[in-house]
């Protein structure tokens, strides 16, 4: 790469601008510089800090070289890169005379041909080559060079970005996008419509003839691309839905530590169940995860329609351990599980008898808006509850959304 020579380090007898003042560096010792004014004050500062100062500088040093962006030349395609080193080739032979063998051809020699001479050589040969350049177009390219690098011989119309909207006028722009969000409330209409209402607005804001309007094909194309997935001219029911979407993309719910966040859902099954009467109806289940470690803390399973009742007996669940019941394996047991049976039994004697489900006190539980949840009983009896949004109950959605096969294939499991 060619590159101006400049020096990378500090050394003694550099002169430097600090704190205000000049210095010349007498000594380096370690990460301490000694420096000294020329009124005969000395200093011993930090490294660190002579060069982190906001004023600090190497009197009569040159700027650094420049790093050729590696990371980005790896993103460009292969054939865009094998152009810029060929170019790279052709430049170094004409400011050093070396060509890519390591030989130097008599047209290149430094020794007999200036600078100027062997850039037009270089023209030339390019010319008979079939690729015609400019003497001043290749200086450029050497300049560039000098800067940045390969980087610098890379050809910019690659490195340009294209937008859907091109090169037409952002008012006209403006004015579609303001026209399509407008079709969101209005029946579907056509896109003839949107350029005749897009026309006469600019006309009625900027005057007539003021603001270039692109051609019909063109603003065909305009319409098309700010249009993509917004249904402006399909479904008006499906356009409405969209537009009614969060604009935040959904994420995942963090939590570090067990109990710092639990969500709670109720989503009806789709499965069937026989009630004590004999009624075959549709059951809801109601669960609460813990978003930190993914455990069910607790989980409901009623006829459709679940009440605060069944929210508050879902806290109540939560908040003890839960007994083996008749028929459960020992290997359900907490005293065959990871759990510290043994510390938790000297707190509470029901441990002994209770199944592997760790008791998770929650900090903060987090609902959607039903009315189940947000009933005076439910909320007294609860930690603080934070109403959400769909974002907020993914994982206690994803559960149950596991839950009507798993039920389909054992219809006697207990909730």
């Amino acid at each position: 790469m060619l590159m101006s020579e400049c020096r990378s380090v500090l050394r003694v007898g550099d002169e430097v601008r600090f704190d205000g003042s000049d210095y010349r560096v007498v000594a380096i010792s370690g990460t301490s510089v000694r420096l000294s004014s020329a009124g005969g004050e000395h200093l011993v500062v930090l490294t660190s800090h002579l060069m982190a100062a906001p004023d600090f500088e190497v009197v009569g040093a040159t700027a650094g070289p420049e790093m050729t962006p590696f990371g980005l030349l790896d993103s460009l395609p292969e054939p865009v890169i094998a152009a810029a080193r060929e170019w790279e080739l052709h430049i170094v032979e004409a400011a050093t005379g070396i060509g890519p063998v390591g030989a130097v051809r008599p047209e290149y020699d430094p020794a007999t041909r200036t600078q100027t001479e062997r850039f037009r050589a270089k023209v030339e040969e390019l010319a008979a080559a079939g690729r015609p350049i400019g003497l001043r177009t290749l200086q450029r390219m050497r300049a560039r060079y000098v800067e940045q690098g390969l980087w610098g011989l890379v050809d910019g119309r690659v490195l340009r970005e294209s937008t859907p909207t091109g090169r037409i006028d952002e008012r006209v722009v403006a004015a579609v996008r303001q026209e399509l969000e407008a079709q969101t409330e209005i029946s579907t209409g056509t896109r003839s419509r949107v350029i005749r209402r897009v026309s006469k607005a600019l006309e009625d804001s900027y005057g007539p003839g003021v603001v270039p309007l692109p051609g019909r094909s063109t603003f065909y194309g305009l319409i098309e691309a700010l249009s993509a997935g917004k249904h402006s001219f399909g479904s008006a029911v499906t356009r409405r839905q969209s537009a009614n979407r969060p604009c935040r993309p959904f994420t995942a719910t963090l939590a570090a530590r067990p109990g710092e966040q639990v969500q709670i859902d109720s989503t009806p099954l789709d499965v069937m169940v026989t009630l004590e009467p004999g009624v075959v109806a549709r059951a809801d289940l109601t669960i609460a995860v813990d978003v930190a470690t993914r455990t069910i803390c607790a989980a409901v399973l009623r006829p459709v329609g679940t009440k605060a009742v069944d929210a508050a007996l879902l806290l109540a669940r939560m908040l003890v351990p839960e007994p083996m019941r008749p028929g459960w394996a020992a290997a359900l047991a907490m005293s065959a599980s990871r759990l510290p049976h043994g510390r938790l039994l000297s707190i509470d004697e029901r441990m002994a008898q209770a199944a592997a489900k760790p008791v998770i006190v929650p900090d903060t539980i987090t609902i959607d808006g039903g009315n189940v949840f947000v009933h005076p009983p439910t909320m007294k009896s609860s930690p603080p509850i934070s109403p959400g949004s769909p974002h907020s109950t993914i994982s206690t959605a994803t559960n149950s959304g596991n839950a009507p096969a798993s039920r389909a294939r054992h219809p006697h499991a207990e909730s």
